[in-house]
């Protein structure tokens, strides 16, 4: 669920009110053989990483011309914090490991994720999400990787509805994530 908060102030501007979003885990139904296995494997997910311009509270837009922020619109946290503790929670939700928690936790696997889009493109009127992500094992050697992308309509460019069709745009990279990283563990 989205929550909205009025804040004071962006780059120094207090008398401009700030609407800060947050994004949502998501509860992700596994096909009935995977449902019916007990949960088990520990996983460590990493802060993902970034370009320097999604890796802030700012929420990208896409116009014709560029990449821009949303005027009077940001993230409850850093970008790539906030989705660390979100696929933590989606993972969490689906109960499908004995345990999963930040890098630095005890655990056979880690979960290491880049954010590749993270924008609301106002020409096409589609929130993308698009994330790469690498499964490794002890030592760290890659078992598996691969690119996860979702959209959602996003019909307006304003804050509530941009961070609401990102959210849903997420909703579908994490379900994806959490069931191809529980097949692979």
């Amino acid at each position: 669920m989205l929550i909205l908060t009025l804040l004071a102030g962006l780059s120094g501007c207090a008398s401009t009110p700030v609407a800060t979003y947050d994004l949502s885990a998501t509860d992700t139904v596994l096909a009935s053989g995977h449902a019916a296995r007990p949960a088990h494997g520990a996983l460590a997910v990493s802060v993902p990483s970034a370009i320097s311009l999604i890796d802030s509270q700012r929420i990208v837009v896409r116009t014709k011309a560029d990449l821009a922020y949303l005027k009077g619109a940001q993230w409850s946290g850093r970008l790539p914090e906030l989705l660390q503790k979100r696929l933590i929670e989606s993972f969490e939700k689906s109960r499908r490991l004995e345990s999963v928690g930040p890098r630095g936790v005890d655990a056979k696997y880690t979960l290491e994720t880049d954010i590749q889009r993270f924008e609301a493109d106002v020409t096409r009127n589609t929130a993308t999400v698009e994330i790469y992500a690498r499964l490794l094992g002890t030592g760290g050697q890659i078992i598996a990787a691969q690119d996860f992308i979702g959209e959602a309509p996003e019909p307006h460019d304003d804050g509530a509805t941009v961070s609401a069709a990102l959210d849903q745009a997420l909703a579908k990279v994490l379900r994806k994530i959490v069931v191809w990283t529980v097949t692979k563990v």
